[in-house]
């Protein structure tokens, strides 16, 4: 790739690209560790090195049920903390992340990484369901289980056993 693309390619398309690598090669993973992430994108060394704003980006920018602070990407899901997927049509956002990008800009891609771009329209629609909604025990977890409580698990089963 030359000095020119990878001048002005962006951080979150950056972390789209390691993620979709990532799904791509290991097609059996629900999803990957932020540090797997990131040492996915090291390894490919799309912009050189790994910019310094590129954790931000898999941690907080670029995950669609995140609050936005400041942007608005819905390029990953967060399926646990700590844990990230490519977003998926259906997944959980954040109402202010409505409008958001979900993929790199095709003309925007580094050459010869445009086919992971349909291999995501494919891989998309191949499981419309999220990891979440798919595993019935999350799924009923993260229904009945006040947000607060999932932080503090053994607290609220001992609070739970209690009422009894």
């Amino acid at each position: 790739m030359g000095a020119e693309s990878k001048r002005f390619l962006k951080v979150a398309d950056e972390v789209w690209i390691a993620t979709a690598l990532l799904h791509r090669e290991n097609p059996q993973a629900e999803d990957f560790g932020v540090e797997e992430i990131e040492r996915r994108a090291e390894r490919e060394a799309l912009a050189g090195r790994l910019r310094a704003s590129f954790h931000i980006h898999v941690a907080q920018h670029c995950v669609a049920n995140r609050p936005p602070h400041p942007a608005r990407h819905r390029m990953l899901f967060e399926t646990c903390p700590g844990r990230r997927r490519l977003y998926r049509d259906g997944d959980a956002q954040h109402p202010g992340r409505k409008r958001g990008k979900v993929t790199p800009d095709r003309l925007e891609m580094p050459y010869g990484y445009n086919g992971l771009l349909d291999w995501y329209g494919e891989w998309r629609l191949a499981a419309p369901n999220s990891a979440a909604q798919s595993d019935l025990f999350l799924a009923l977890r993260r229904a009945t289980v006040p947000f607060a409580a999932r932080k503090a698990p053994v607290k609220t089963i001992r609070r739970m056993g209690r009422k009894k």
